[in-house]
This record gives structure tokens, sequence and C-alpha cells, in this order.
């Protein structure tokens, strides 16, 4: 039998120049790798963000400053793995704005318990009581939540489908920020603390929701916490979500156009209250969507 011994990693070079990244923000690098890589990206912590060959021979990747790392942990590098599974990495220059982020305090009481968790009661059998239900839905299904679209992340296309910088909800108000720490609380007594991702965003019930941008519908159903939602695609990993959706008029594998109406605002999952829980997503992680509502920016 003849084999090829192949020892020798890919190099992988950096053309873009200096980043400035916000903490939850996106950056995009452009490199080129030596030769044909597995797979090639960047690493930030120990979450891999894929890069894309384009036409030109270059790759292109977008990569994201986590909500949750600290500005000195934030040390992105690129990374290229060959068929023989030699790596290598090469650090790009990066500057870290580190952010301010809310906090939130989220009062619950009998009535939402009555009107929310009964769909959730199934799944965790365990929980017997309103508090103790309340928390294995708000920290367990919120992990699953994060695992599905880590997953659903890997399904993309290597070209971008967008086009100009992405809308929002029409005449909405900001019920929820980016990053927010929100605090829960029953009966004066705190009983849980999580991060909100994405942005709520509210204007009258059962609004039009439009596509924010190009895209693939990629996923169309009920998806824990977010109740029924709605995922595009617009490919390099990134990806657009609409949950708490009272009606969904788009199927799977559809392609959408910037402004179509892809459902009604509602208040399904674990919602409090008729709104749009809208989130940008890239490779399975949310980041902060008022970036790419920033034509500048984008």
């Amino acid at each position: 039998r003849r084999m090829t011994l192949d020892m020798a990693p890919p190099n992988v070079r950096p053309l873009t120049p200096t980043h400035y990244m916000r903490q939850g923000g996106v950056g995009l690098v452009i490199y080129t790798v030596s030769k044909e890589p597995e797979r090639s990206g960047v690493m930030v912590g120990d979450r891999f963000f894929p890069g894309f060959k384009q036409d030109s021979g270059s790759y292109v990747c977008l990569f994201a400053y986590p909500r949750d790392m600290e500005a000195e942990d934030f040390k992105p590098r690129l990374y290229a793995e060959d068929r023989a599974g030699n790596e290598r990495t090469g650090f790009f220059v990066n500057m870290a704005i580190k952010r301010r982020f809310k906090e939130e305090r989220v009062e619950l009481t009998d009535e939402f318990f009555a009107a929310k968790l009964p769909p959730f009661a199934a799944l965790y059998p365990e929980a017997r009581d309103p508090v103790a239900l309340f928390r294995k839905v708000n920290e367990d299904l919120r992990r699953k939540d994060e695992a599905f679209l880590r997953d659903l992340g890997r399904k993309t296309a290597p070209r971008p489908l967008w086009n100009g910088a992405f809308i929002y909800l029409p005449g909405s108000s900001v019920q929820g920020s980016f990053g927010a720490e929100r605090a829960y609380s029953y009966k004066g007594e705190q009983i849980d603390r999580q991060y909100h991702l994405g942005i709520d965003l509210a204007t009258t019930p059962t609004a039009a929701v439009p596509a924010a941008n190009d895209g693939m519908v990629i996923f169309v159903g009920n998806l824990g916490i977010y109740g029924q939602t709605v995922v595009i695609d617009h490919v390099l990993g990134l990806q657009s979500l609409y949950g708490h959706l009272s009606q969904i008029d788009v199927k799977e594998g559809e392609s959408v156009t910037k402004g179509r109406i892809i459902g009604r605002t509602g208040a399904t999952g674990m919602a409090f209250g008729d709104h749009l829980h809208f989130g940008m997503v890239l490779s399975g992680l949310e980041v902060i969507p008022i970036e790419w509502w920033d034509a500048k920016w984008l």
C-alpha cells in the first residue's frame, strides 16, 4: 500500500487590519491558508467559529466576543487543520472594548406561574412546586435551547445572502436589552438570575413581524423558552431568531427577502407579554443585534 505522510501543518495568515470588538459583538477576519484545510476559522476560548472559502481563494470568518468573556480573556486566534490532522494557529490584532450591561428585575406572580408553567410540567415531573419548575425551565431548558442553536448554526452556506442593514419590528420599543442580567423574584425573594440574550421589542398585540434581511428559513416550530420560533440563515454562520410568535407564516426551506412578513408577535414560551424576542445568532451564540441594524457599521 502506498501512503502519503504529511507532517507539515498549514500556514494561516490574516489579511485584515486591527479589529475593534465590543463585548457581545461581532468581527470579521479575511485570511489565507497555504493548503486546502479540513477546517479553518477562529477560536475564541474553547468556541470555534468556522471560516468559509470564497471565489477569490481566501477565507472569510465572522467571529464573536462573547458577552460573558472578560476583556483580558478575549484572545481570538486563527486556526487551520489539514486532512492529516496537522494544526496551526495564528494570532491577529484585536482591541477588546468592554461594555456595561444593564440589570433588570422581574417580579413573578402566581398568575404568571399558572399561565406559563403547565406546558412544561411534563418535561420536569420531579419539580413539584411552581418555583422549582420555573427554575428548571429557566436554567435547564435554556441550556438545551442554547445547545440546539449551536447545532442549528452548522446549517449555513458559505456566501452572504443579506442585503444592506438589517431591519427590526416597525414602531416598536425596547422592553428587554441584550446582555442584561435579570434577577427573578417571587414574593420578594430572589429565586433565579439569568442573562437575557437578544432584544425584546413590543408594539401593538399580534403585530406583523418582518424578516430582518434576505435569507433561508432553517427552523420553524416550538423552541423551549422562546415558544413558537422562526430562525433565518443569512450564511457565514449568521442567523436571525424571532421568538414568542403567536402565528408563523413561513415554512422551513423557504427563501425570504428583507421585509417579508414571517409571522406575528405573541406571548408563547416564557414570555411575560405580547412581544418579539429578536436575536442575532452567530454559530449558535446570540450577539448584539443593534450592530446589524447599523448600515455604517455593517
